[in-house]
């Protein structure tokens, strides 16, 4: 590298764990969306319940056991939109050595990405729902959803994206097939932040220390280490 004064200067590399956090960091932001609709998902329905029960108690004999069911509704609201964002900072803040039961852990990284997905035009389709054993959860949270944004970013819409899981000794091993699907193009515009690149899903593996190959963008498969600990932490 030349600088404005003719002089040579080396070039600056990437660290491996530069590349991890560059790529951490766009994951993060193509994630935000779907975290933002997570929120407020269990807040909107509290406006809504505060306004009956107001209108109960301007009644000249308020029904108090219906008040009381109102109240009881939103205290419930409350506690799961606490426990949403709680989670959330847990997808910014990774609790080391947290691990969850592999089936749990596909289901929630496919239900954190199934609205945004559907609206872009692909059908997400588990076939994971009997994988067994745990693995870590900053590991299938980071590089699940980076694989399953890779591929939604390779294939054109309207494609379904199939996961399908088996064992191999002491590793889990994902597999992530996308092929063309008859339906709807999709109506949501191009993600909010750039697109994720093979060499961003590559630098998150190996953050994690998990391997990921592909063949093509059609065909992805992610090699998971079983934990050892008997019981998922939650």
């Amino acid at each position: 590298m030349t600088s404005r004064d003719g002089l040579k200067y080396p070039h600056k590399m990437t660290s491996p764990t530069q590349s991890a956090e560059s790529a951490r960091y766009a994951l993060l932001r193509r994630l935000a969306p779907s975290m933002r609709h997570h929120l407020v998902v269990n807040l909107q329905p509290i406006g809504m319940i505060y306004e009956v029960m107001e209108r109960r108690l301007r009644a000249d004999q308020p029904d108090l056991h219906e008040v009381h069911e109102s109240a009881q509704k939103i205290n419930g609201f409350a506690r799961a939109a606490l426990d949403a964002c709680l989670n959330v900072v847990t997808w910014i803040a990774p609790e080391e050595g947290t691990t969850v039961a592999a089936a749990d852990g596909v289901r929630e990284c496919m239900s954190l990405l199934a609205t945004s997905l559907t609206f872009r035009g692909f059908a997400l389709r588990n076939e994971a729902d009997d994988a067994q054993g745990e693995v870590r959860r900053s590991a299938i949270r980071t590089v699940l959803t980076a694989a399953l944004l890779y591929t939604s970013d390779e294939m054109p819409p309207p494609a379904e994206i199939v996961l399908s899981a088996q064992a191999d000794g002491r590793t889990l091993v994902l597999t992530l097939s996308a092929k063309p699907h008859a339906g709807e193009q999709g109506f949501m515009p191009e993600p909010p932040y750039r697109k994720l690149g093979w060499a961003d899903v590559q630098a998150l593996a190996a953050s994690e220390s998990v391997e990921v190959t592909r063949d093509g963008p059609q065909r992805m498969q992610v090699r998971l280490p079983l934990a050892a600990s008997a019981s998922a932490k939650t």
